[in-house]
């Protein structure tokens, strides 16, 4: 007997959120829908940049491009919601790639976690 071949059922998104995590060494970008399952993603290393490329803000923008492009042919996505997290160098270029891939944004979040108090500081340094 054949095995049959599963079809890949792709959902018409009109609405999703794009999470953009940007360290210092890396921007990851992750488009989900409305409940937070997962679209697609890309990062700054997946895009194909290596090293301290990785971390630049050319890279943050090709990474969020890539993952858009998928997004917007095989879902169908118009307008985003978008969190951005981390102190890196891909932050601001990131979001100028949203805006020229025309999409509608309805909200920009930042959701970088901020201590209260954080952890003990480090014992003082004799002279």
């Amino acid at each position: 007997m054949a095995e049959k071949k599963k079809k890949k059922v792709t959902k018409q998104i009109i609405k999703g959120r794009l999470y953009i995590a940007a360290s210092f060494n890396n921007t990851l970008v992750t488009v989900t829908d409305e409940k937070g399952e997962v679209i697609g993603w890309s990062s700054s290393g997946n895009a194909g940049f290596k090293g301290t490329r990785k971390s630049t803000p050319f890279a943050a923008t090709s990474a969020v491009e890539k993952v858009l492009e998928k997004a917007k042919s095989e879902n169908g996505l118009k307008e985003v919601e978008i969190y951005v997290k981390g102190p890196g160098a891909g932050r601001d270029a990131a979001l100028r790639a949203v805006r020229s891939a025309n999409l509608k944004i309805s909200m920009i979040a930042d959701v970088t976690p901020i201590p209260h108090n954080g952890p003990r500081p480090k014992k003082k340094r004799r002279a």
